[in-house]
């Protein structure tokens, strides 16, 4: 593991991973895109959580409520004391929403396995499909630390304010010009296409090696300071829906040490949504 990243405490290798899976001080847990992909195979112990009834409030478009937080942790064998070991496809995007959520509730020791699922299954490690029976624990969260999430207002605030503050648009680059909406086969979308006024495009999957792991620090500062998105700005990121732009709120920082970073998690479905809101289409930021 690079030492040199602002937080290495918060990623783990797969080497540790295997190492601890058994720990009774220790949770694993896979949050997948697919969500059916735990039920294929998972890290023996390792529990699985559905991005899309257990982490997020359909009715109200928010995050999970408190209380089903606290459920959800509690029958998952976690309490405030367990170190919650995050891990899934697509280069760990929704267990880094998950890490993203967590760390709005408070909980202290939240991790995500350097490289996902891909990795693990790369190095041919073990792969279970039974279920685990994990004693039930008592969990109690921290009133939510909203410091970590943008609203529309805050998004407001940062337009034309580029002397201290930055946007970062994790979408792919169609989605950030305007030319589609949404990526394919994904139902929440908006009634116009671009992105907001001074964003600038940084697609969330440069963040990580072919491995699924993170790139380096000095990797990582080329990618985003040649863009104004520096640590002496407040930076927001967003996405479509929030998901996407957890990973680049996690790596800015977690991993570069950013003091001032939020995730808008309205994203572009309510910015492409709202009406007389400035939108730029075309590559031009």
């Amino acid at each position: 593991m690079a030492q040199n990243f602002a937080h290495p405490e918060v990623l783990v290798e797969t080497d540790w991973a295997d190492q601890h899976k058994s720990d009774s001080n220790v949770r694993i847990v896979e949050v997948d895109v697919d969500t059916e992909a735990y039920k294929q195979g998972h890290i023996p112990g390792a529990v699985g959580w559905n991005w899309q009834t257990q982490l997020s409030d359909s009715v109200r478009r928010d995050l999970v409520p408190k209380a089903e937080l606290e459920i959800l942790l509690s029958e998952s064998g976690i309490d405030n004391n367990t170190t919650i070991l995050l891990y899934g496809d697509n280069n760990n995007w929704f267990s880094a929403w998950a890490f993203w959520q967590l760390k709005i509730y408070g909980h202290k020791d939240v991790r995500l396995m350097d490289g996902g699922r891909k990795k693990w299954i790369a190095e041919g490690r073990s792969l279970t499909t039974d279920i685990p029976s994990v004693p039930r624990q008592i969990y109690k969260s921290a009133e939510p630390d909203f410091s970590l999430r943008a609203y529309l207002s805050d998004l407001m605030k940062t337009v034309g304010n580029g002397e201290k503050a930055a946007l970062v648009d994790v979408r792919s680059f169609d989605e950030y010009t305007g030319k589609i909406l949404s990526p394919p086969g994904l139902p929440e979308t908006c009634q116009r296409g671009g992105h907001v006024p001074a964003a600038v495009s940084v697609p969330w999957g440069k963040n990580v090696n072919d491995d699924g792991t993170f790139k380096s620090v000095d990797d990582l500062k080329k990618i985003y300071e040649p863009l104004g998105v520096k640590p002496d700005k407040e930076v927001v990121a967003y996405c479509r829906i929030g998901e996407r732009s957890s990973l680049t709120w996690f790596v800015l920082k977690y991993l570069l040490g950013y003091k001032s970073v939020k995730n808008y998690d309205g994203s572009w479905t309510e910015w492409g949504n709202l009406v007389n809101a400035p939108v730029v289409r075309g590559e031009r930021a």
